[in-house]
């Protein structure tokens, strides 16, 4: 295996990255500047040692705390619970949350091995005991495990003076119904709002 498959191999192993995208990557590196595959090289080898979890919400950050914990612009009687750091970034490039956020490092999946005791689910508890939380968004995808979790929250919020809610799910915009699954079709009847 020359370095180029390698690299390939390499690439290919990123989520979303197939082995066609992958070599077209390895290919665009070869054909770009020296400079363009050293900036790269060094990026990716200093990563872990400037990147670390925020101790508030888990975060990814270079300062700790977050820059978004630290904000006091922001509605702290509010908090989002996401699945994955990623998804703090999705949100906050949408502009319309103006709260804080708690990461949980994943979600409840038994047959993965992955229970409530795996996530952050003490922290979050702790958080709504102690800091003046009014409301918990669950913002987790709308798969089995995703409303495995938000249910698993929910019942251990429900002693607390908190409200839960959770984020909408149903026909995206610009979407036809005709391609619509029968779960979207169902949680898009039952979500429906009034004009």
């Amino acid at each position: 295996m020359n370095a180029i498959d390698r690299l390939v191999l390499l690439f290919s192993k990123l989520p979303g990255i197939g082995k066609k995208s992958a070599g077209r990557l390895a290919y665009y590196i070869l054909d770009a500047d020296p400079s363009f595959a050293q900036n790269l090289a060094h990026e990716l080898a200093s990563l872990h040692g400037a990147i670390k979890r925020c101790s508030v919400c888990g975060s990814f950050t270079e300062d700790d705390p977050c820059a978004i914990c630290t904000d006091t612009h922001r509605d702290t009687s509010i908090l989002c619970v996401v699945e994955r750091a990623q998804d703090v970034r999705v949100i906050e490039e949408s502009r319309e949350f103006q709260g804080r956020f708690h990461v949980l490092g994943g979600l409840i999946a038994p047959l993965e091995g992955i229970h409530p005791g795996d996530l952050t689910i003490g922290p979050l508890m702790n958080r709504v005991r102690t800091g003046g939380i009014r409301e918990v968004i669950l913002a987790m995808n709308p798969t089995i495990e995703g409303d495995t979790t938000a249910l698993y929250i929910q019942k251990i919020l429900k002693d607390l003076a908190v409200e839960v809610t959770r984020l909408a799910s149903g026909l995206p915009v610009g979407g036809e119904l005709e391609y619509a699954d029968r779960l979207t079709l169902s949680r898009s009847f039952r979500g429906r709002v009034k004009l």
